[in-house]
C-alpha cells in the first residue's frame, strides 16, 4: 500500500500546489487593479487641491484647506525636482510622521504642496490584501481536500487492481476486480482509465483462466486416451519372442507409459481435487524408506527426527521425484539431511538453472543446454504434491556447486476431520 499512497500523497500535493500558484498569481492581479483603483482616486482628489490652490495663488486669494503651503519641508525630494523642472505630480510620502498624498506644481520658482491624509488609504489595502490571502488559503484548503479525496478515490482502485493482480500472478485466477461495465443504464459522458485498466485486466485474467482450464483438459484427454492403447501394447510386447527387439520395445513403452501416468497425475493435481491424507509421521525414519524404496545410492543423515502431520503417499512421491532428478541431472554423492521439520536435497552437479530458481518448474522444459539441468514433469508433480500438503519447496544451488532441494513441512495437530 505504501506506493498507492505515495501516489495519493503526490496528487494531491501536486493539486493543491498548482492552486496556490493560481491563488497567487490571481491576488498578485487583484491587488494591482485594486491598488490602482483606491491610489488613483485619492491622487485625484489631491491633484484637484492642487488645482484649486494653485488657481487661488494666481489670482492672491488665500485657499480655505490648511493643507497647502510654499516649499514645505516634508516635500518629497523627487517630487520638488519634478516641480523643478516646471511640471506637477504627485506621490505618497509623510508629513509630521503620517502618511500623505502630495501633489506639488510650480509657482513663482516656488513649489506650491497639497497633502491629503493617506493612512485611511492604506488601511483599506491591508484589509483589501488580508482578504485575498484569506480567500486563497480557504480555496488551497478546499481543493487540498478536493484533491486528496479524488486521489484516494483513484489511489483506492489502484491497490484493488494491484491486489487482484498479485493473487492472479500467485495462481489465484478466479480473483476479479468486479467493476461493472458501466455505471448507469446510460454510457459514460466521461473516460474512467482507472476502470478500463481493472476491466482490461478482469478480462485478461478470464481469458487466461479459460486457455488454462483448455490445457488442463487436453492433457487430461490426450493422457486417459493414451493409456488404455499403451496397456494392450505393453501387454501385447511381453508376448514377443525374447531378445533385444523386445527389450528395446518394452523400454519405451515403458517410457510412454511413465510419462502418461504423470501427465495423468499432474491433471488431478491442477484440477484441486486432490486431498491429502494426513497422520502423524516420524520424519527422519519416513526420508529413509522413501530413499530405501527408490533403490537409488543417496546418503540419508537425520539430524534431529521430529513428528509431523503429512501424508506419507504424497512425501515419498515428492522425495522419489527430487531423487530420480538428482540423479539424472546431477552427480554423486546425493545427500539428504533431516532436521527438525526440514528436508535438505543435494547433489554435487551443475545445479539448478537460474530460471528454474526464479520461476520454478515449467513442463516439458529440459533445462538450461549449457548445464545440462533438467526440470520437466517431475519437478511440476513434485510442486504439485507440495502444494497439496502445504509446503513450498525451496530451489537453489550450494556454494561450492550441486543443486539444493529445501523442503518445510508444516507441523501441527490433527484435527477431528484429519482422524
Amino acid at each position: 500500500m505504501r506506493p498507492m499512497s505515495g501516489l495519493r500523497w503526490k496528487i494531491s500535493l501536486t493539486t493543491t500546489l498548482v492552486c496556490c500558484l493560481v491563488a497567487a498569481a490571481l491576488g498578485i492581479l487583484v491587488h494591482n487593479v485594486a491598488a490602482r483603483q483606491i491610489v488613483g482616486e485619492v491622487r485625484k482628489d489631491a491633484d484637484r487641491d492642487l488645482d484649486h490652490a494653485l488657481g487661488h495663488y494666481e489670482y492672491g486669494t488665500a485657499h480655505g484647506d490648511v493643507n497647502v503651503a510654499l516649499d514645505p519641508p516634508g516635500l518629497p525630494p523627487p517630487l520638488k525636482a519634478l516641480v523643478a523642472r516646471g511640471r506637477t505630480g504627485s506621490m505618497v510620502g509623510v508629513h509630521d510622521g503620517e502618511p500623505v498624498m502630495w501633489a506639488a506644481g510650480p509657482a513663482d520658482r516656488h513649489a506650491l504642496a497639497v497633502w491629503i491624509p493617506y493612512e485611511n488609504t492604506r488601511t483599506r489595502l491591508r484589509d483589501i490584501d488580508a482578504a485575498i490571502l484569506a480567500s486563497s488559503v480557504l480555496a488551497a484548503g478546499v481543493v487540498a481536500l478536493a484533491g486528496l479525496f479524488l486521489a484516494n478515490r483513484i489511489s483506492r482502485r489502484l491497490a484493488t487492481t494491484a491486489a487482484v493482480a498479485r493473487r492472479i500472478t500467485a495462481g489465484d485466477l478466479d480473483a476479479r476486480i468486479g467493476l461493472p461495465a458501466d455505471d448507469g443504464p446510460r454510457p459514460r459522458r466521461y473516460r474512467d482509465e482507472v476502470r478500463d485498466v481493472a476491466q482490461a485486466l478482469d478480462s485478461m485474467a478470464a481469458s487466461l483462466q479459460e486457455r488454462l482450464e483448455a490445457e488442463k483438459r487436453f492433457t487430461a484427454d490426450v493422457a486417459h486416451e493414451l493409456r488404455t492403447p499403451l496397456t494392450g501394447s505393453l501387454a501385447a510386447a511381453a508376448l514377443l519372442p525374447e531378445g533385444r527387439p523386445k527389450e528395446m520395445i518394452n523400454d519405451r513403452l515403458k517410457a510412454l507409459h511413465l510419462l502418461t501416468e504423470d501427465l495423468l497425475e499432474i491433471s488431478r493435481l491442477d484440477s484441486g481435487v486432490e486431498r491429502a491424507d494426513l497422520a502423524r509421521v516420524e520424519l527422519g525414519r519416513a526420508v529413509r524408506r522413501a530413499v530405501a524404496a527408490t533403490r537409488l545410492p543417496a546418503k540419508v543423515r537425520v539430524v534431529r527426527d521430529l513428528v509431523v502431520l503429512t501424508d506419507r503417499r504424497r512425501l515419498d512421491r515428492i522425495l522419489a521425484n527430487l531423487l530420480v532428478n538428482a540423479h539424472k541431472h546431477g552427480r554423486p554423492p546425493v545427500e539428504v539431511t533431516v532436521e527438525g521439520p526440514v528436508v535438505v536435497l543435494r547433489d554435487h552437479g551443475p545445479g539448478y538453472p537460474a530460471e528454474l530458481i526464479e520461476q520454478g518448474p515449467k513442463r516439458f522444459r529440459t533445462g538450461d543446454p549449457g548445464r545440462g539441468r533438467g526440470h520437466g514433469l517431475g519437478l511440476t508433480i513434485v510442486m504439485g504434491q507440495a502444494a497439496v500438503l502445504g509446503i513450498e519447496p525451496v530451489f537453489s544451488n550450494a556454494p561450492d556447486g550441486g543443486a539444493v532441494t529445501t523442503l518445510r513441512l508444516p507441523v501441527g495437530r490433527l484435527t477431528d476431520d484429519d482422524a
